[in-house]
């Protein structure tokens, strides 16, 4: 740590010294213009990069010899959340119609990607979405209205034995994912370039926040699924009406940590998560419960109300670290 102190010129201006390596190194000359960014927790951020604006990053890929499409889509997604403001794909001989097709997927399935040059050869990507025009709380609060959608359809599709309900619910999935990779891009480009998360009005440590309970709201999605994909057998198997009940119970619980974390994340509340945080244990106890009572059953049963208690179960787990997040966030923002 470098320490050095302040003084006074003038009567009345107040002036520090920079570190002369960290001046050689960003090769900064006489008179050039620096910003000065204060932080919420009183520090101050001194950069070069600010005054010249929003850094134009392309990332280049090389498909001459074509990947397999699953794996071109998985580097095209990992370049959009790095945060690049443009992607190029080119080759060395015409593109194939199975690149073609990826790109048009991932373009798809990510938000604010377009095609804007396209030949024979290659395809320019941009990204043509405003970040502070989609400010990381409103994705969230997105987000958890779609997931609550999907928890309540599903405990109404087992209830109503609804099978065209369970399979709807799948597509749903898809746009928790779109809106988890826009806040980890969003992330990302914020912890770059710190004049965006000024123009948001976010600090890093929200951002910070916002990008770890969208990837849990996003795993929460992922065990709907799980159970909506289980929900025909269950309905099939014709479980014991106590276990159903019970099932359905434990899922009502379960959704009421969920929708207590994230109001609690919304309010900045730390009692409301430490609410949250107590009704987790009981229902751990509950699905522990039914999956004893579903040991009596026969195997099939057994086996599909494991699986969906299961997920109801870590459902209201990864609610807990929602409200955990809350309560480090508020400890250090309070």
């Amino acid at each position: 740590m470098d320490v050095r102190r302040v003084q006074i010129t003038g009567g009345s201006s107040y002036v520090v010294t920079l570190p002369k390596e960290w001046i050689k190194s960003l090769n900064i000359k006489k008179n050039d213009p620096l910003s000065l960014f204060i932080q919420s927790d009183g520090t101050l951020l001194i950069t070069s990069k600010i005054v010249q604006g929003q850094h134009q990053k392309i990332k280049r890929f090389d498909v001459t010899s074509p990947p397999k499409d699953v794996d071109l889509l998985r580097h095209l997604i990992g370049a959009y959340i790095a945060g690049f403001t443009s992607i190029q794909v080119s080759s060395q001989t015409k593109l194939p119609t199975s690149i073609r097709n990826v790109i048009r997927s991932f373009t798809q399935l990510t938000i604010g990607q377009e095609v804007v040059e396209e030949t024979d050869t290659s395809i320019l990507l941009k990204d043509l979405l405003n970040p502070s025009e989609m400010p990381l709380d409103r994705t969230i609060k997105r987000m958890h209205i779609i997931v609550r959608g999907m928890y309540e359809d599903a405990t109404r599709a087992l209830q109503t034995k609804d099978k065209n309900l369970a399979k709807e619910l799948l597509t749903r999935d898809n746009e928790l994912d779109r809106l988890h990779w826009l806040i980890a891009r969003q992330y990302n480009i914020i912890i770059q370039n710190v004049s965006l998360s000024e123009k948001m009005s976010i600090s890093l440590n929200m951002a910070s926040t916002c990008f770890m309970i969208s990837r849990i709201i996003e795993r929460i999605g992922d065990h709907l699924v799980r159970i909506a994909e289980n929900v025909p057998t269950l309905i099939d198997s014709r479980p014991d009406a106590a276990i159903l009940d019970r099932i359905l119970f434990a899922s009502s619980e379960s959704i009421e940590v969920l929708n207590k974390s994230v109001t609690a994340f919304f309010r900045n509340d730390i009692k409301a998560a430490d609410e949250a945080i107590d009704g987790v244990t009981q229902v751990e106890l509950d699905c522990e419960e039914i999956k004893t009572l579903a040991l009596r059953q026969k195997g099939l049963v057994a086996i599909t109300v494991g699986i969906v208690v299961d997920s109801i179960r870590r459902i209201g787990e990864y609610s807990q670290d929602i409200a955990e997040n809350v309560i480090n966030h508020a400890v250090l923002e309070n």
